[in-house]
């Protein structure tokens, strides 16, 4: 079974360990620091995925401009990949978006992930090479929630 719920500083832990299984195939080492920043900064906006006893995976959805979501810091433990985890996600982080009375979900992704948001619907709208760190390209994305 799969539960979606509120992040709490005991997973703190749990989630840093999924961040290092992810680094560096979809994060750039040097990203760490700034996911403990963001999960110490925005503990009310990170949401946890639960599979049966264990931490499976986590995101936030953050309000952004006018008509407009973030996607922040989703990963998923790479031994559970595959089985419907991400997708589970994607549809709550919509929902969330949808909550915020956005029409698009902005997701500042890697050349890595990219194709997994593009299965969802997303779309690309600029590249920065290197941008999260060597060889770790940033690609930006926007996915339109309606329709």
């Amino acid at each position: 079974m799969t539960r979606i719920r509120r992040y709490a500083e005991t997973d703190r832990d749990r989630m840093l360990a999924i961040f290092d299984a992810n680094a560096p195939a979809f994060f750039a080492v040097n990203e760490r620091a700034d996911f403990m920043n963001y999960l110490d900064g925005n503990a009310g906006l990170y949401m946890v995925v639960e599979r049966g006893a264990d931490l499976a995976a986590g995101f936030a959805v953050a309000p952004g401009a006018t008509g407009r979501a973030h996607l922040n810091w989703i990963l998923v433990d790479p031994a559970m990949q595959g089985g419907g985890i991400g997708a589970a996600m994607m549809a709550a982080a919509k929902e969330r978006a949808l909550g915020l009375d956005a029409a698009l979900l902005d997701i500042a992704a890697s050349q890595h992930s990219a194709p997994f948001f593009a299965r969802f619907g997303a779309r690309e709208l600029g590249r920065i090479d290197n941008g999260w760190g060597p060889g770790m390209h940033r690609v930006d994305m926007e996915l339109p929630l309606a329709g």
